[in-house]
């Protein structure tokens, strides 16, 4: 299993794969600058390609030759970057809540179509001063496709507190990174347009949150009827799935792997 995180995210956000020793071999990195990574020598170098370098990089030096990616967030773009990339390598993607290219364009989607590319913009610019309060801002504004802001999102704020002491590490990790790179990171992330999906002939599994105001659900499903082989997953769960419902990854992730050719 590689894990292909959200943007500057622990391993620590995934406690029950993380268990599995006796069944899974899991690997992941820190993206460019933050945890225990550098920056680049050439700071430009940040965007979904250069991060899917450093996927295969991860891959070559632990001597996997083809693995299950499990995506979240920008992770996905970077997970399926890499099957368009080398499909041989990539035996199936877990994309959670995340999509293939155009991630400013499934953000804060009660907004209007139009303005969520330049949301994106002014909120990866923030992001530099206001990061970590932020990064909890989707916690609390629930919304759904069909209708907009939706207080019966607010039932699902919370349900990652139920896993206390894995939040606690994940979110003192987080409030450590250099905020004035990550939202360049983000910036650079969010610009990549939206990924032809069509020659995609690995097992894929799409989970959504019904009240993810960070990638709709909407726009997830719409990549999941764009790519063949793929099921469509979406749970009552926000932004923040892998630590709300940590247990149902577990599920998912096995069947997925029933599903590849390994």
């Amino acid at each position: 299993m590689l894990i292909s995180n959200g943007l500057g995210t622990p391993h620590d956000a995934w406690p029950t794969i993380n268990r599995q020793t006796e069944t899974y071999r899991v690997v992941t990195w820190d993206h460019r600058g933050l945890g225990g990574s550098d920056r680049p020598s050439d700071e430009s170098r940040i965007t979904i390609s250069d991060h899917t370098d450093d996927l295969f990089a991860v891959m070559d030096s632990y001597g996997i030759d083809r693995a299950v990616v499990i995506g979240w967030s920008a992770g996905v773009n970077i997970a399926f970057e890499a099957a368009l990339r080398e499909q041989r390598r990539i035996a199936g993607v877990l994309a959670v809540g995340g999509v293939p290219g155009g991630t400013f364009e499934a953000l804060l989607h009660p907004l209007p179509r139009f303005l969520r590319p330049r949301a994106g913009r002014v909120g990866s610019h923030l992001m530099r001063y206001l990061g970590p309060v932020l990064n909890r801002l989707g916690d609390v504004l629930p919304g759904s496709p069909e209708h907009g802001f939706d207080t019966r999102g607010v039932a699902t704020f919370g349900l990652d507190v139920i896993h206390g002491q894995t939040l606690v590490r994940v979110l003192r990790r987080f409030a450590d990174h250099d905020w004035p790179w990550y939202s360049r990171l983000a910036r650079a992330v969010g610009d990549q347009p939206p990924m032809d999906l069509s020659s995609i002939d690995i097992p894929v599994t799409y989970i959504a949150g019904t009240w993810d105001a960070i990638t709709s659900a909407e726009r997830m499903r719409a990549a999941s009827a764009q790519t063949p082989r793929s099921r469509y997953v979406e749970l009552p769960a926000t932004h923040f799935v892998p630590l709300q419902l940590p247990n149902r990854m577990s599920t998912e992730l096995s069947s997925l792997v029933n599903r590849c050719r390994l």
